[in-house]
């Protein structure tokens, strides 16, 4: 498993290298010290926020493509939808909301109906109250994609919106023909691993009211751009969108309450592992972070897994490297035939 980006990242934010090994760090006690660093400057990216989409009504970046708002249990979540064919539901991860997914949302809906959510508790989804575990996660996602009419869909999905995907499949398998996943080991089969070469992990998942106390408004440019870093074309990712949004303390909680969840997530995992995957799953990791570990972590769990290792790009490839990502999904749901190039493969269907 290659993790450059991730590692080079985590040291341009500590000023000691003694930090990464102490057992004080694993534990998360040290997250506090870490954290001050964001207090103590930084700069936001001077590129302007150029977010300007309704919650409902015609989407802006692309006309073909309509916001709405659908009702779940304990609130609504907002969805983004476009195009026609086949379902196809996008999960972004933290900490982004459905905006990670523009650049490729108008490719796949020449074949697909893209449908992209904002996770609960966050973006324009409304805040819960709890619920923040994958699996009552994935079952919000399912009920919201069954109000829409939907009955058999495939999933996208990179970072957390991977471990929510994952029990979606593995709860309602005859509900799902396809997964792709993106840049995220599974909770209980190898995310655990990358814990200390990010403080975030554990900073995130530190019981409330420590981050949320520790964090301000002011400081989302620094502690964001820090995750934003763990990328090759940094360029690419639209930075000043996803900090106004977590400019919200809500969504910066929601955020910290699906790391506090992971670990009740790899029990459930664990506990479950007997339930394999029976549909084809594409496991893509960035040439610059996770790699071909995602396929071995869904190896552990699916009987059909395609490893894919995206190029040119770190940890955000729907913004890094669209097109790969445009035509892999192709290749895997059929609209194409012929791989176009020899690292997109295993993307045939």
């Amino acid at each position: 498993m290659r993790l450059s980006v991730l590692r080079n990242a985590w040291q341009r934010s500590t000023t000691s290298s003694s930090i990464r090994g102490s057992s004080l760090w694993r534990t998360g006690i040290a997250t506090l010290a870490a954290a001050t660093l964001l207090i103590a400057g930084g700069s936001a990216s001077s590129a302007a926020d150029a977010y300007v989409e309704p919650t409902t009504g015609r989407a802006n970046f692309s006309p073909s493509f309509q916001h709405g708002m659908v009702p779940v249990d304990g609130g609504q979540l907002h969805y983004v939808k476009g195009g026609s064919g086949p379902a196809l539901v996008l999960l972004h991860g933290w900490p982004q909301t459905w905006w990670a997914w523009h650049e490729v949302m108008p490719g796949l809906a020449r074949n697909h109906t893209v449908i992209a959510f904002d996770l609960p508790g966050l973006g324009d989804s409304s805040a819960f109250a709890d619920g923040y575990d994958k699996v009552t996660t994935a079952k919000r996602i399912r009920q919201a994609v069954r109000t829409l009419g939907y009955q058999q869909i495939s999933i996208l999905a990179h970072d957390v919106g991977v471990l929510v995907a994952y029990p979606y499949a593995r709860d309602f398998p005859g509900e799902v023909n396809r997964l792709i996943v993106l840049d995220s080991t599974l909770s209980g089969f190898g995310l655990e691993d990358a814990y200390t070469l990010s403080f975030h992990f554990l900073f995130n998942a530190a019981p409330a009211p420590i981050p949320e106390r520790i964090l301000d408004n002011e400081d989302v440019p620094m502690y964001l751009g820090m995750i934003f870093d763990f990328s090759v074309n940094s360029a690419a990712i639209d930075r000043e969108v996803y900090y106004r949004f977590y400019r919200d303390p809500a969504d910066r909680t929601a955020g910290y309450n699906y790391y506090r969840a992971y670990a009740g997530d790899a029990e459930n995992n664990r506990a479950n592992a007997s339930k394999r995957l029976p549909m084809p799953v594409v496991a893509m990791g960035s040439a610059a972070t996770f790699g071909p570990g995602v396929a071995a972590s869904f190896r552990q769990l699916a009987d059909d897994v395609r490893e894919v290792v995206a190029p040119n790009s770190g940890h955000f490839i729907p913004e890094e490297n669209p097109q790969f990502l445009i035509s892999c999904v192709n290749l895997f749901t059929g609209v194409t035939a012929t791989p176009p190039s020899p690292d997109l493969a295993n993307c045939a269907a």
